[in-house]
């Protein structure tokens, strides 16, 4: 923990004189998209993988309607069909889950009066007036929306709406192509999964500015990569 809180300093202290007391929330940002340029080649395996699996629905119907009263075998021969064509149905989870280790790092940093022993200095730093340490209800209680903190939040806000809808109509139509109406509970999942979209707001409101900077640079990476990936 204190190697990694000494590395944001460090590069808060290089882009100072760009960012000035914004600084290490440029450093987050940077550190963000280090963290998304490491996974982008899983981010592209599993773009390949997404096509791969949609070009074995046709054949994943058939067996549907082939097993249709036996859901096991089913399950058997679908997962046989995978492994044939060498498709994994769960390459797409990898880049989100290896991920989560620099989300939790930053947000237990963040999270911590002391680090190793000594008070944690990192928890003076701000973006545009708002700590990086303190949370939206921090900023409502001290200037309320418009606050000088709360319009920061008002602004990361208005940002992740944008990506949400954009994901949203994106998911929609991805999974209008790509599950069969026959499928058990494809209704269910198709009127769900668009929305989990905006659960990024709930995440953005409830945990650190630090980490609500992480979950934002690394929402919109994807945004702009899945429209790459994903034409």
């Amino acid at each position: 923990m204190s190697l990694f809180a000494t590395l944001v300093e460090q590069l808060a202290g290089l882009l100072q004189p760009l960012f000035h007391a914004s600084a290490a929330a440029a450093a987050i940002v940077v550190f963000t998209a280090f963290v998304r340029l490491l996974v982008h080649p899983l981010s592209r395996a599993a773009a390949r993988g997404a096509r791969a699996r949609a070009a074995l629905q046709p054949r994943v119907a058939e067996l549907r309607r082939k097993h249709a009263k036996d859901p096991e075998k089913l399950q058997r021969a679908v997962l046989a069909l995978h492994a044939e064509e060498k498709v994994s149905p769960l390459s797409g989870c990898l880049p989100s889950l290896l991920q989560l280790p620099a989300f939790f790092l930053l947000y237990h940093l963040f999270s911590s009066s002391e680090i190793g022993g000594e008070p944690n200095a990192l928890l003076a730093h701000g973006l545009l007036g708002a700590p990086l340490g303190e949370r939206w209800t921090d900023a409502l209680a001290a200037g309320g929306v418009l606050g000088e903190a709360g319009v920061v939040y008002v602004v990361l806000f208005a940002v992740v709406t944008g990506i949400a809808v954009f994901n949203y109509r994106r998911t929609r139509a991805a999974l209008a192509d790509a599950v069969p109406l026959d499928t058990p509970g494809a209704g269910g999942i198709a009127r769900v999964m668009p929305f989990l979209s905006f659960f990024t707001l709930v995440t953005v409101a409830v945990v650190p500015l630090a980490a609500a900077l992480y979950v934002v640079t690394s929402t919109a990476w994807s945004a702009v990569e899945r429209a790459l990936l994903h034409p």
